[in-house]
This record gives structure tokens, C-alpha cells and sequence, in this order.
């Protein structure tokens, strides 16, 4: 028997054609990090550019740049972390809902760590845009210094306009994805080859030993090297992330055939160009061009970072959702932005929130210089959570001995921690930015996920066992309710009590339908369920029946089309005589409910802005009844 992932690519492989998908995952799951030497090696630069920097610096720097890619991203996202999937699917949250099947006393501590990186990876959704965007079109200063003020303004309007055309879908943009960013690539392989030959002594940088002489001969200030280092490997939590969405194989093939090579070509290109005209130390990636190619490649580079943002934005919204399937977030709006992608989606409240974030930090930095600092705390932080996470992977699911896996991943996270406390060394200079937006969508997730189970706990003390209230409101006597005709479906998420919205009909309207359906939703820890895995039906009574449907947290929850589809089995139910009943919860704080005033009253929030759960669920919206009730929280 095959490992699961692997089953997903072969599907995959067959379906779309392996270079399809491999040049699809050129522009979507390398776009970020193909970004990176816009930067990157000018930001390592300035720590050590005070009292000019060495032959030796340049060359050890070069040699740290090439090594964390090839330790990072190579050994640990694309030979390793592709094959920690959950059926098939990557990401923090795929991870977390895998490893909380079968943790036992580390279920706490596995869920505040992949809440922790989902917060850190929709902290990175937002500076991604800003920094890439903004380094893009700063390349127009080299054109004339007179488009200096034009950098702000015009990085603005192109992030507006990236976010307004996400409700259009990204099914058009995506298709020319794959081969502008592999044009990116194929331009910047070539320009680093081009000038490779202006010092050849740069290729020395391949060699491990200049990188660790380097850190050792710096002290502080190669620890300080190291936070800018790190923007090399921007956009690897990507990797892992959109595993489901192209296969192993062909996110491998991209990174080995393509991406690897053109990044190494061009850090040591800029390297070599640096030895010999160190003036270019302003701007590395830029002056490497000819001033005839210098707008072409502005506008190619804008693409990209475009290309780029569109990738992170397209994996928040992605996250968002398995988030609210795992009973992280309150239920939001989802739209599908294609007809046969269920991959495809927008969210209108996170674009919003996103774009709000986005052009505050554009504002608030003014250049990407500035951002740059900011940056690393996200992208280390998330990385330092996936490997803690994939330790405890490796034990639980490929049952790997305690010290192999410390012997195997501790020395990758104790890198990791060094880059971290690198990155940690900016939090004065803007690095409090990614912290404090992890805190907050942290603690948003957490409140959620525990007032939630309170407001569980609270209603179910008051609640009829449905064993006990199906007997009692079936008897025949003078106090019965009424029998009318047609179907009452009642949703519920606990189907061994009488939903609240059934005891209240009764009560007030004195009616009980000819069918009553108590009908239970489940989100699955799994991405995917299949129609034989859909439905379990439970006859109680002749009147009442237990029906619940399984969704997996990747999956669209609706639930008219699942009822349709049950009807073909056997199930009987007309639509048009069928109503749907929904409890609404009138929330009332309490600040001896289990949470302090503050988190009650920030679950209430959420919970009063959560979508109506007859749009979320798809339901008829002229055939839903709500009946309400005050719950103390």
C-alpha cells in the first residue's frame, strides 16, 4: 500500500499532465520566494557595509544564502515535509488536524502550536504583498531619481487593484502564473550567469566552510547578517502548503529543474558583480541589468511580486477555511469563484481585512527597506512551529524512535532558533509588527475554539435526551402537539439531545411535522470525504429520523445538494414541503462563565458577525425558520 501523497500526485499526474502541473507550481508555490533576491542580498549587506565590506564578507555571505536554501528549503520542505501530508493535503492546519487524531496529552499544546503558525503564515499574507509590490517598483528610482515619489502611490494602486479582481476568481490570472514566473526564473538564472564571470572567485561560495568562517569572524553582526539571510527562504511555507494542490512530484521537479539553479545563479551573480564594482551594493538585483533592459525587467519583476502576493492571498483564504471547518473561526462567507475548482475561492471579510493590513503597512513603512526588518520574525516563526509539529508527526504517525527523530530534527530546529533569535534582534525596528498580528489571530482562533466548547457544555445541561424526549412527544394523550404535514429538518450540532429550535416549536406553535429529520453537520479530520462516506441514516421512530453528513475541512458544506444527492438513495423528501429549523443564540456575557469579560466579549463579537449559517450551509433561504433563546455565557 502507497503512501497517501503520492496516490494525490499520481491522480494529479494523470489528470493535468506532469509538466502542467510542474509549471503551474512555478508561479504559484515559488512565487514568493522568487522574490527574494530583489532583497535579500542587499539587506544582508547593510550590517557589515559600515566599515566596507571584505572579499571574504561577500563570499561568506553569498555561501550562508546558497547553504539556507539548500538546508531550509531544499532538505527540509521539498525532500522531507512533502511527505508529512494529510491525505494528500499540506499546510500548519492539515498538519494539526492529522496529529490531534491520535495525540493524547499533547492535544493542547499541538493545538496552540498550529494555531501559532496559521497566525504567523496570515501575518506573512500581509507583509508578503506590501514588501514584494513595493521592492518591485522602487527599481523605477534607477530609471530617473525623479519617479522617487511615485513609488508609494503607484505600489498603492497596484495593490488595490490586486485585491479588487480577487472576486473575479483567479482562474484566467492563473493560467499565465506558471510561465511569467518561469520567465522570471529563466531572466534571473541568466543575468547571474552573465555576471559570475566578473569574479570567479565567487564560486568558492559553494563551499560550507566560508559561510561558518564568516559567522564565526562577525560575532554579533553575523547574527544580525543572519535575520536578512533568512529573506532567502521567503515563501517555503508555501511548499508545504499547496502540496494539494499540484502533487509531490511536480513541486519537486520545479524546485531541482528550475527554481533551485536560477536562485543560485543569480545570489552568486549579485555576488560577483559586488566584488567587482562595489558601489552596486545600493542595489544589486537591478544593477546587474543594462540601463536598456532596466524597464523591462521593472515591469516583469512587478508581475511577479504580483504573481507572488496572489499566491499568499489565495493560501489565506484557503487556510481561513479549514480554520472555520475545524471549528477555529466563526462560519464567514464563502464564494466559489469556479464552476469546477473547489480550490477556487474567495472570502470577502478576509480580503478586506487583508487589504486593510496590506496598505496600513505600505503607509507605515514607506519603502521596503524599511519592511524588510519586519519580515523575517513571521517566516522564521512559522518554520519553527512546522518542525516542532513535524517532530511529533514523524513519532505518531511514521512511528519513528524518540532518538532518531531528535537526531534527525534537532539540529534543523536549532538552526531554525538561531535565525529566529536573528529576526527577534528587529523587533524594536519594526519586527513587533508580524508578533503582534500573530498575538491577535492567535487569541482570536483560541477564543473561538474555547467559547465555543463552553457555549457546548452550557446548552447541554439544559438539554432533553432525544432518547427520552422522542417516546414522551410520540404519545397519545390531550396535551400532544399538533400533526401537520410535510418535513421539519432540524440542524443541530449535538444529536443525542432535542435541538433547542424543536423543544421551542412545540412550545410556542404546539405542532410536530409527520417527519422530523435531526440533522448533525461534521467537519472531518481529513481534507476530503466521499459520497459513499457522506451520510449516515438512523431510523429512531417512524416519525423521526438521525441524519448526519461528513464534509471534510477542504470541502464546500452544502448541505441542499447533499440532501438531493441522499434522495437518490432511497430517502424521501420534497424540497418544496420541507422546512428548516435553526436555533439563534442570543450570547450574554458572564464573567464567571470560564473566560475573562474581555474574551466573552470578543466570542460574542465574532459570534453576532459569523455568517448566517442558512447561507453557509446552503440552505433554501425561503424555507428556514429560526426560532431564538438567551444563552449566559
Amino acid at each position: 500500500m502507497g503512501h497517501p501523497a503520492e496516490h494525490h500526485a499520481a491522480e494529479k499526474t494523470r489528470s493535468h499532465g506532469l509538466f502542467a502541473l510542474t509549471l503551474g507550481s512555478v508561479g504559484v508555490v515559488y512565487g514568493d520566494i522568487g522574490t527574494s533576491p530583489l532583497y535579500a542580498f542587499r539587506e544582508a549587506l547593510k550590517p557589515v557595509a559600515n566599515d566596507g565590506v571584505t572579499h571574504m564578507e561577500i563570499i561568506g555571505l553569498i555561501s550562508l544564502m546558497i547553504w539556507t536554501l539548500t538546508i531550509i528549503v531544499t532538505l527540509k520542505y521539498v525532500i522531507f515535509l512533502l511527505r508529512a501530508d494529510n491525505d494528500g493535503e499540506g499546510g500548519t492546519l492539515s498538519l494539526l488536524a492529522l496529529l490531534t487524531k491520535s495525540a493524547n496529552g499533547q492535544r493542547a499544546m499541538l493545538m496552540l502550536l498550529g494555531l501559532i503558525g496559521a497566525a504567523l503564515f496570515l501575518g506573512d499574507a500581509m507583509i508578503t504583498p506590501a514588501l514584494s509590490v513595493m521592492s518591485a517598483v522602487e527599481g523605477l528610482k534607477l530609471v530617473t531619481p525623479r519617479l522617487d515619489s511615485a513609488v508609494l502611490p503607484i505600489s498603492v494602486v497596484i495593490l488595490i487593484a490586486l485585491f479588487a479582481i480577487q472576486s473575479k476568481g483567479t482562474a484566467l490570472v492563473s493560467r499565465f502564473f506558471g510561465p511569467i514566473t518561469a520567465l522570471w526564473f529563466i531572466v534571473m538564472g541568466a543575468i547571474g550567469l552573465v555576471h559570475i564571470v566578473d569574479d570567479l572567485s565567487i564560486l568558492r561560495a559553494f563551499n560550507p566552510w566560508y559561510a561558518a568562517e564568516f559567522m564565526l569572524r562577525e560575532g554579533f553582526a553575523g547574527v544580525v547578517v543572519l535575520g536578512a539571510v533568512f529573506l532567502t527562504v521567503t515563501g517555503a511555507e508555501a511548499l508545504y502548503a499547496d502540496l494539494g494542490h499540484f502533487g509531490r512530484k511536480p513541486i519537486q521537479l520545479a524546485w531541482f529543474l528550475l527554481v533551485f539553479p536560477a536562485l543560485t545563479l543569480n545570489y552568486l551573480g549579485q555576488g560577483a558583480m559586488v566584488l567587482k564594482h562595489p558601489e552596486a551594493m545600493s542595489n544589486p538585483f537591478y544593477l546587474m541589468f543594462p540601463e536598456w533592459a532596466l524597464i523591462p525587467v521593472i515591469l516583469l519583476a512587478t508581475a511577479a511580486t504580483i504573481i507572488a502576493s496572489q499566491a499568499v492571498i489565495t493560501g489565506a483564504f484557503s487556510l481561513v477555511r479549514q480554520a472555520i471547518h475545524l471549528g477555529y473561526l466563526p462560519r464567514m462567507q464563502i464564494l466559489f469563484t469556479s464552476e469546477t475548482n473547489t480550490g477556487q475561492i474567495f472570502l470577502p471579510g478576509v480580503n478586506t481585512l487583508l487589504l486593510i493590513g496590506v496598505i496600513a503597512l505600505v503607509l507605515g513603512f514607506e519603502s521596503s527597506e524599511a519592511l524588510a526588518t519586519a519580515y523575517g520574525i513571521s517566516v522564521t516563526g512559522a518554520m519553527v512551529v512546522t518542525t516542532l509539529m513535524a517532530f511529533e508527526f514523524v513519532r505518531l504517525r511514521w512511528h519513528w524512535p524518540q532518538t532518531v527523530a531528535i537526531a534527525t530534527l534537532a539540529p534543523l530546529l536549532a538552526l531554525e532558533l538561531v535565525f529566529l533569535g536573528a529576526n527577534l534582534l528587529k523587533i524594536h525596528d519594526g519586527g513587533w509588527v508580524p508578533v503582534m498580528m500573530a498575538a491577535f489571530f492567535t487569541i482570536v482562533m483560541w477564543t473561538w475554539k474555547r467559547g465555543t466548547a463552553i457555549l457546548f457544555e452550557k446548552t447541554r445541561r439544559i438539554d432533553v435526551p432525544l432518547a427520552t424526549f422522542v417516546p414522551m412527544v410520540e404519545k397519545k394523550s390531550d396535551h400532544a402537539p399538533v400533526s401537520v404535514p410535510g418535513i421539519a429538518i432540524f440542524l443541530t450540532s449535538d444529536p443525542e439531545t432535542a435541538p433547542a429550535a424543536l423543544l421551542h416549536n412545540i412550545k410556542h406553535n404546539h405542532v410536530l411535522h409527520e417527519k422530523n429529520v435531526i440533522l448533525t453537520i461534521r467537519t472531518v479530520n481529513k481534507p476530503r470525504v466521499g459520497i459513499d462516506e457522506r451520510y449516515h441514516v438512523e431510523k429512531i421512530s417512524e416519525r423521526f429520523t438521525l441524519i448526519e453528513l461528513r464534509f471534510g475541512f477542504m470541502q464546500s458544506h452544502n448541505v441542499s445538494q447533499a440532501l438531493a444527492y441522499l434522495r437518490k438513495t432511497g430517502f424521501k423528501f420534497d424540497i418544496m414541503s420541507t422546512s428548516f429549523y435553526l436555533g439563534r443564540r442570543k450570547l450574554v456575557p458572564d464573567a464567571a462563565s470560564g473566560m475573562p469579560m474581555w474574551q466573552d466579549t470578543l466570542f460574542i463579537g465574532m459570534a453576532n458577525a459569523a455568517t448566517d449559517p442558512s447561507d453557509y450551509f446552503h440552505l433554501p433561504a425561503n424555507r428556514v425558520v429560526e426560532l431564538g433563546s438567551h444563552v449566559i455565557i
